[in-house]
């Protein structure tokens, strides 16, 4: 049978809403993480229209006690993480189609002479600290010293990332962005992580302070992504937050970064009342920038509050032929010891006027059946690397 093709799709990424952690966990020092737990057993946790959706009715969540008492108005279910791995760009891309074997190169004893040395030749700079560090910390520990030679602070952390911080004072932002692009093109095979990341800062009062010119330059996608599909398939893909950074801009039409969540959910309902065909993809980054990696259980919750008292405006600007589905990434319990991102399944919501709904769409296999839903809904080029679950929630 012949399913009814939707017009519009907006996903929603609420950056590290782990749900507890996977049956894998302990291979990465996660067993026993649970971000929605830590959260709802805070008591500052209050998401009637989330709790109304269902994500207390997802089973893997073990939260039922908490669950909606009636039929959950979305459909429902958990997600499994498929690829090695447990960062930002590893979890978008499964989301996207691309189930990643192996994790990208992470480096818990800082870059190795060959990277650092060849970086130092090409930008004719040199660089401070080296290692994995907190990316207010580092600036607080090292922002007198590069202001004072002029070196590069370069760090990393527990993802695949490569980060520059430099004072704007010092380091133009047009500057920056260029040794950013240096870094990239020496990052390649075994060194390929998955983002170099742009972090300028300034200071006031003496107190150093990032600033909004963060850009990432994100390792291509190494396969068919459902952005490359919806764009070859005539239709738009606007991104919202950092999605297209971590795509490397690669089937998005129509890019619009924020500076946090809030400008992320205003967006959101402004492109709603667009008429447009396609997806809308946006990431909503606090969750984990301001709150998982910093132990705020409190500010956290908070962000979450936050975003559930958008969803009833959000939701009403939908119309019969859209599908809005609500996921993460991977997990950041913040009442976890350590700072790092948790090896997590992670929330399926999905909502849509002209959609079934209050269906349990059980544990999926792979983050992939997002894509393989999205890409059937819409009528484009199939994403095979998952199962589609748009055929349950079709009249």
């Amino acid at each position: 049978m012949e399913l009814p093709l939707l017009k519009r799709v907006f996903l929603i990424v609420l950056d590290s809403l782990g749900i507890g952690a996977l049956p894998d966990a302990e291979d990465y020092g996660d067993a026993g993480s649970h971000t929605l737990r830590t959260l709802a057993l805070s008591g500052k946790l209050r998401i009637p229209m989330l709790t109304k959706m269902g994500i207390f009715n997802i089973e893997k969540a073990g939260l039922t006690h908490l669950a909606y008492s009636g039929t959950p108005i979305a459909s429902y279910g958990a997600m499994t993480e498929k690829s090695r791995g447990k960062d930002t760009t590893i979890g978008h891309w499964e989301i996207a189609g691309i189930v990643s074997p192996s994790p990208l190169p992470t480096f818990p004893n800082g870059f190795p002479d060959e990277v650092i040395n060849d970086f130092r030749a090409k930008t004719g700079r040199d660089i401070l600290c080296n290692k994995p560090y907190s990316g207010t910390e580092v600036i607080r520990d090292y922002g007198k010293e590069h202001i004072e030679t002029g070196k590069l602070i370069v760090y990393t952390s527990a993802d695949s990332v490569f980060q520059i911080a430099a004072h704007e004072d010092v380091v133009t932002l047009e500057e920056l962005y260029d040794y950013c692009k240096t870094a990239r093109s020496i990052l390649t095979g075994k060194y390929a992580v998955g983002r170099v990341i742009a972090r300028p800062f300034s200071d006031k009062d003496g107190v150093f302070y990032r600033t909004g010119g963060r850009h990432d330059f994100s390792l291509e996608p190494y396969g068919e992504t459902m952005l490359d599909s919806i764009f070859k398939g005539g239709k738009e893909v606007i991104s919202i937050g950092k999605i297209s950074d971590i795509f490397a801009s690669r089937g998005v039409t129509e890019s619009n970064p924020t500076k946090g969540n809030s400008e992320g959910i205003e967006l959101l309902k402004e492109i709603a009342n667009r008429d447009f065909e396609g997806l809308c993809f946006a990431n909503l980054v606090d969750f984990d920038m301001m709150y998982g990696h910093r132990n705020d259980i409190e500010g956290y919750a908070a962000a979450l509050n936050r975003f559930d008292e958008s969803l009833p405006d959000f939701l009403e600007k939908t119309n019969e032929e859209d599908m809005i589905i609500i996921t993460a990434d991977h997990g950041c319990d913040p009442g976890f010891p350590g700072t790092d991102h948790t090896r997590e399944y992670v929330p399926l919501l999905v909502y849509g006027k002209g959609l079934k709904n209050g269906v349990n769409l059980g544990t999926r296999r792979s983050f992939a059946d997002i894509a393989s839903a999205i890409t059937e809904a819409l009528g484009v080029q199939g994403i095979k690397t998952g199962e589609s679950f748009y055929n349950e929630l079709t009249v």
